[in-house]
C-alpha cells in the first residue's frame, strides 16, 4: 500500500512538532511553579549626589537641613523611608569629578521611591511661612553646579 504525499511529513516538519511539544510542556511546568519572590517588596536605594558653587557648599548643607531633611524625615516617619544619610569627600577631587554631598536613601520599597509622597503637603505643614521656604529652597538650587540620581543595586561577590 502507497501513502499519499500530501499526508507525509518532512524531516523538519517532525522536528518541529518535536520542539513544539517540549516548548508547550516545559511551559506547562514553568507554569505550575510558585511564583518567584518578588523583588518589588525590597528594599530600594537612590543615592543624590550634589555639587556646590565653589565655596557655598555650607550654605548648601544648611539650607538643605533647614529645608529638606525635615521633609525627609517625616516619611521616615511614616514608613516611606527607612534610612537616610549623607557623606562629604574627606578630600577635594577635580572639577569634573568633584561632588560636595551625597545623601542616600533608602526606601521601603521601588513602589514607595515612585509614588506620590505628598511632600507638598509635609512642606505646607512644617513650613507655614512659604514665602520664606520657596526663596530659601531657590536659593539652595541657585547655588548648585550639578545634582544627580544614582538608585543603586547591590551586586553580589559570591
Amino acid at each position: 500500500m502507497e501513502h499519499d504525499p500530501r499526508h507525509r511529513t518532512s524531516r523538519w516538519q517532525r522536528w518541529v512538532l518535536v520542539v513544539l511539544a517540549l516548548s508547550v510542556g516545559l511551559a506547562t511546568d514553568a507554569f505550575a511553579q510558585p511564583p518567584a519572590p518578588s523583588k518589588s517588596d525590597a528594599p530600594y536605594v537612590i543615592e543624590y549626589y550634589y555639587t556646590a558653587k565653589w565655596g557655598y557648599a555650607d550654605e548648601f548643607i544648611r539650607l538643605f537641613k533647614k529645608n529638606h531633611y525635615p521633609v525627609l524625615k517625616k516619611q521616615l516617619e511614616s514608613g516611606r523611608i527607612l534610612e537616610i544619610s549623607a557623606v562629604k569627600p574627606r578630600f577635594h577631587a577635580t572639577e569634573d569629578g568633584r561632588w560636595d554631598y551625597r545623601v542616600t536613601l533608602v526606601f521601603k520599597n521601588v513602589v514607595a521611591a515612585h509614588e506620590s509622597s505628598g511632600e507638598d503637603a509635609l512642606k505646607r505643614q512644617l513650613f507655614p511661612d512659604q514665602d520664606t521656604y520657596q526663596r530659601e529652597e531657590q536659593r539652595r538650587f541657585e547655588i548648585l553646579l550639578a545634582h544627580w540620581d544614582v538608585p543603586i543595586a547591590d551586586v553580589s561577590l559570591e
